[in-house]
């Protein structure tokens, strides 16, 4: 599965923070709109309980401020009824003097602060910065949480055959256990993105991912990049440093490439999965975590503990629940949905061939896509997604031709393209070229030998008679009548 494009999130503190003041005397409601006009804010004013709670209903603000004694309806009739209905919008209550009593019943009801009248400029001013940058945080924190958990929904991962119907019923099952999991496959074959979407389905979700390449750090580093270390622990260890676990705890930690870590990693890994404690170097204290362990490999890990390479009763540990990916030709009905999706992600991504509803109105004409299907893929998902971003890059019209493939493609169909076919080509001519010219002498090749008939020649070439007629324009190929290719063959 590939990766997707990085998320956004929409710049909810880029636009001014609305206030509601409910009061029903003026002046008080007059001296705060101007207040807090000054300071920045837009502000909106209700002279009553009834008033406040109808611009409520229609209207979204980042804090209310709300008097407690009111004529028409108690402000804490106001405060109950706006809570139920928005547990989460800042309400602050304003109280007479004296009746602190109400206001810690008001507090006990949702109110997230109180100000006796009269109250100090400075410190309202203080508090409602405070909680309405807090609040934004929160809700900017939740929008991200959403985006990442659409990124890697289920329905991001490109698949509608039964082998990845049967793997996303079996995340949709694993995802909310304390389960280990390791997820087996060839190289890009998704596996990150199939361990994402196990923890963002999860309970662990609003907690930490944690990726961890294996093969890419040495052991000594390994060691000190999972469990951190103390100050002076070695040399250069000027400060201590969480590890990676500790970073993770009550999230999940996610090993890529685990059957290339040491011997002394794997005993201290296995250590953390039974006691759920680990020391970081140079301490002889231990640190206690809770975290959800997802391993990833290519290798053969059963191989890997008969050679004595890796320890069986880690193997046993991780291999809680295990997810094996099939390699891309073993799935090739999935390759249109995958294509479309690529196309879809790189036509954004290169702001081009984009349709009025955002999506890509690129396609590969018949005879590509068919070698699209035909490839073996051994670089799995990954290496189709390059395949179609370079396609994406190098389309000039929306029907994305054969010639724009790699040639180690066309190679491997049994087109490869030779310099020295005799096609009058220059040494340096470039692969559109050297591709378009073969293309140009398959095409006569076949019309001569079907006497020019177009429809013949299609049918030869296994292609549509549109695509054929395409290639003749675009070739400049000049067909022959048949009386003259009739006469040429008498003489």
């Amino acid at each position: 599965m590939p990766e997707t494009a990085p998320v956004e999130v929409p710049p909810v503190s880029a636009r001014r923070a609305r206030i509601l003041v409910i009061d029903d005397e003026d002046g008080i409601r007059e001296s705060l709109g101007d207040l807090l006009t000054s300071e920045g804010y837009e502000v909106d004013t209700a002279g009553g309980g009834n008033e406040g709670l109808r611009k409520l209903d229609k209207e979204d603000y980042d804090l209310v401020l709300l008097d407690l004694m009111m004529p028409d309806r108690p402000g804490m009739e106001v405060l109950r009824e706006f809570r139920q209905k928005d547990p989460g919008t800042p309400v602050f209550v304003i109280t007479a003097y004296g009746s602190v009593p109400a206001a810690v019943e008001a507090l006990k009801a949702g109110a997230n602060d109180f100000f006796e009248k009269p109250w100090r400029i400075e410190k309202l001013l203080i508090e409602i910065e405070r909680m309405i940058s807090k609040r934004r945080l929160e809700n900017e924190n939740l929008q991200l949480r959403r985006a990442l958990k659409s990124r890697y929904s289920f329905r991001n991962i490109i698949g509608k055959g039964e082998r990845m119907v049967q793997i996303l019923d079996l995340v949709t099952q694993v995802a909310p256990s304390r389960a280990n999991v390791l997820i087996t496959g060839e190289t890009g074959t998704g596996k990150e993105l199939i361990a994402k979407a196990i923890h963002e389905h999860s309970p662990r979700a609003e907690h930490m991912f944690v990726p961890v390449n294996s093969g890419s750090l040495p052991p000594d580093l390994l060691e000190s990049t999972l469990f951190g270390h103390v100050k002076g622990a070695f040399t250069g260890a000027i400060t201590a440093r969480k590890g990676y676990f500790e970073t993770a705890d009550k999230g999940t930690i996610f090993f890529d490439e685990i059957g290339t870590i040491s011997p002394e990693i794997q005993a201290k890994l296995l250590r953390v999965i039974q006691e759920r404690e680990f020391m970081p170097l140079g301490s002889n204290e231990t640190v206690r975590v809770d975290v959800r362990i997802i391993a990833a490999t290519n290798a053969d890990l059963k191989k890997l503990v008969k050679e004595g390479k890796f320890r069986e009763d880690l193997y046993y540990r991780l291999n809680v629940i295990n997810i094996e990916l099939p390699p891309l030709r073993e799935r090739k009905e999935d390759i249109p949905a995958l294509v479309e999706h690529f196309f879809d992600k790189y036509s954004r991504e290169n702001k081009k061939f984009l349709g009025p509803d955002g999506r890509s109105i690129l396609r590969f004409e018949q005879d590509a896509m068919q070698l699209l299907m035909e490839h073996s893929w051994p670089g799995n998902v990954r290496e189709l997604e390059n395949v179609v971003e370079r396609a994406v890059v190098l389309a000039t019209g929306p029907e994305v031709p054969v010639s724009v493939l790699p040639d180690y493609l066309l190679q491997g169909a049994g087109l490869g393209i030779r310099r020295d076919t005799g096609g009058g080509l220059p040494p340096d001519a470039s692969l559109f070229e050297i591709v378009a010219d073969y293309e140009r002498r398959v095409i006569l090749e076949h019309l001569e030998k079907a006497g020019w008939s177009q429809t013949e020649a299609a049918q030869s070439l296994r292609v549509p008679l549109s695509t054929l007629n395409q290639k003749i324009k675009r070739l400049n190929i000049e067909i022959r009548k048949k009386s003259e290719a009739a006469r040429a063959d008498k003489s």
